[in-house]
């Protein structure tokens, strides 16, 4: 279906892909993994092509791949769904399939009709059950996947790049996602599935491809490679998330940092109450819709509850306000990196810094000396990879881009940190670097609130409130067994 042979990429002293190679048989699932700066991103964008290899080559059917400038021949041949989405929110759902294609009348008009009618029948076709007329910025991450998916097919195209598509979907989602993956696969389409989470790769995918330091490492049968030896190809020793020793228990003596009482919020979350102690770590967890992401996102300030009280170090910052919230002394890593953590064009040292101006000069003056020896220090705090602060974020790997984001939630030296799953979308060594700064942030004093359904995030809490509808319906001591945290966050009673 498709090949990349000897496929070499640089960007000034930075190699990107080094003689690298892939192909993907028809109708396969294959997965292609690998730490953050493997070099999949950059696979991605000459398999679509976005950018030419400086050598080596790309084929499709045996083809050779066409030339750069014909957009609609690559769209005839491979489309990729990206962890951020391409979908344009003001415009509805028919828009976003035939987009620059709208059926027209003899005066040149948009013919309306004939546009909802045919993209009502290409979802239909692939059992995509969304309104054509529906603006597509109400939609939700599952239902925007899948409309790009159908655009992308609706070209032509039997190939599909699902980049990270299971890192913003709850449990059910992602089963969902796998069923019309299957579903698609029988009527002959293949994907190529990039992913960090390795359980996925052995539940949906056939062959998995290895990349690290820009080079090909293995290709294998899934279930020919026990996930020891896929983990050591992908790290270059055979290891996965280091075993952390049990944190010592926090004090009952230590100040209260978080303490949040009786917080509603119309259907989304009612009478949650919460404390959270200075060096103590607390996971909010919870399936897709359970109310852990909102009553986080209440804490700093991004949502006003209807009622109840949050206090942050002694401090009641204004309801719905993020200004109080950080200078009460709230740091934040928000869910989502590309649309609510990072400005993508501006620079490392400005990203990390967004949140403490007043650092940085006099009156309300930016000094840049000031600014990039603050950045300095939160790149060496945090091991991001760069050549230096004025480096644009948008030209750093998944794994770098987090440390940005938790870099600025640290400069502030915050009272409470508050986590919205961390580690969405990283490798495994820049997940185990991210949750060991954290740990050690915590050591020194500062309370954390990890919201999330990730297991490993949730591992390193000295305690979990479980939240199910909007309640809080269980609370979990650390060293809880898997089957216990999944039961609790799908509403599961073991002992019934």
């Amino acid at each position: 279906m498709a090949e990349a042979q000897g496929v070499t990429k640089r960007y000034g002293e930075t190699v990107a892909l080094d003689g690298a190679h892939i192909t993907i048989m028809p109708g396969q699932a294959h997965a292609l993994v690998g730490r953050n700066g493997a070099g999949k991103s950059t696979l991605v964008s000459i398999l679509t092509g976005l950018q030419a290899p400086d050598e080596g080559r790309v084929r499709f059917a045996g083809a050779a791949a066409p030339r750069l400038a014909d957009r609609d021949a690559w769209r005839r041949r491979v489309a990729c769904v990206y962890q951020k989405s391409t979908i344009i929110p003001e415009l509805t759902v028919a828009e976003n399939l035939y987009l620059n294609r709208h059926e027209r009348t003899g005066l040149g008009l948009i013919g309306w009709k004939g546009l909802w009618r045919k993209a009502a029948e290409l979802l239909e076709a692939w059992s995509v059950d969304v309104d054509v007329r529906r603006p597509a910025g109400e939609l939700g991450v599952e239902q925007r996947q899948f409309v790009e998916i159908a655009r992308a097919l609706s070209f032509g195209a039997r190939f599909i790049i699902l980049d990270e598509p299971t890192a913003q979907l709850d449990g059910a989602a992602i089963s969902r996602l796998f069923t019309r993956m299957r579903a698609m696969r029988e009527q002959g389409v293949t994907f190529l599935f990039i992913s960090h989470h390795l359980q996925e790769v052995y539940e949906i995918c056939d062959t998995v491809t290895v990349f690290r330091d820009a080079r090909h490492i293995l290709t294998a049968p899934v279930e020919d490679l026990p996930r020891a030896e896929l983990v050591a190809a992908m790290t270059g020793e055979a290891a996965g998330l280091r075993e952390r020793e049990a944190r010592p228990p926090v004090p009952a003596g230590e100040p209260v940092v978080l303490d949040v009482r009786d917080l509603t919020s119309g259907g989304t979350y009612e009478q949650v109450s919460l404390q959270v102690r200075a060096g103590e770590i607390v996971g909010l967890a919870g399936a897709e819709g359970s109310g852990k992401t909102e009553v986080a996102e209440t804490v700093v300030g991004l949502r006003a509850p209807d009622s109840g009280t949050i206090e942050v170090a002694g401090h009641r910052p204004r309801a719905g306000d993020v200004a109080a919230a950080l200078a009460a002394g709230v740091g934040f890593v928000p869910r989502d990196r590309h649309h609510q953590g990072l400005v993508a064009d501006m620079s490392i040292a400005d990203n990390a810094t967004l949140t403490v101006p007043e650092r940085l000069g006099p009156a309300g003056l930016i000094s840049g000396r000031r600014r990039d020896e603050l950045a300095r220090d939160l790149i060496g705090n945090l091991a991001i990879k760069t050549p230096g602060p004025a480096l644009p974020v948008s030209g750093l790997s998944g794994g770098n881009q987090q440390k940005v984001v938790m870099a600025r939630a640290l400069a502030g030296d915050p009272r409470l940190l508050v986590l919205i799953t961390p580690t969405a979308g990283v490798d495994v060594r820049s997940k185990e670097f991210l949750l060991g700064k954290v740990d050690e942030v915590a050591a020194a004093g500062t309370g954390v609130v990890i919201a999330s359904d990730e297991l490993d995030d949730l591992r390193l809490c000295d305690r979990v409130l479980v939240m199910f509808h909007g309640r809080i319906v269980a609370e979990l001591a650390a060293g809880w067994h898997d089957h216990e945290m999944v039961a609790a966050m799908e509403g599961v009673d073991l002992d019934a």
